[in-house]
């Protein structure tokens, strides 16, 4: 009985390990799919950030567009179509 109440404790330490890299191997292929589900779908923030970008790009452009027509304007004043500016709608 005393042999069996040492070898009881390093059973324990050898089988933990075991253990442990049961643990592992069960976890890696849900751990796979939330990292592939994570890269697949945007967040909110992404999204944010993404139409902020999309916005931005189209006020420059608008920009742009007014700075011409101005500038049409300025070159032929009299042509009343070179002075109208209709302006930029985005998304049309």
């Amino acid at each position: 009985m005393r042999k069996f109440s040492l070898l009881l404790p390093l059973l324990g330490l050898a089988t933990s390990g075991c253990i442990s890299t049961a643990t592992t191997i069960v976890k890696a292929p849900f751990q796979v799919a939330g990292k592939a589900i994570d890269w697949t779908t945007t967040s909110q923030s992404e999204s944010d950030r993404n139409y902020g970008r999309k916005m931005r790009k189209q006020e420059a452009r608008e920009g742009r567009e007014r700075k011409e027509a101005a500038k049409e304007c300025r070159k032929h004043p009299d042509d009343q179509e070179a002075c109208r500016y209709s302006g930029y709608r985005a998304g049309y």
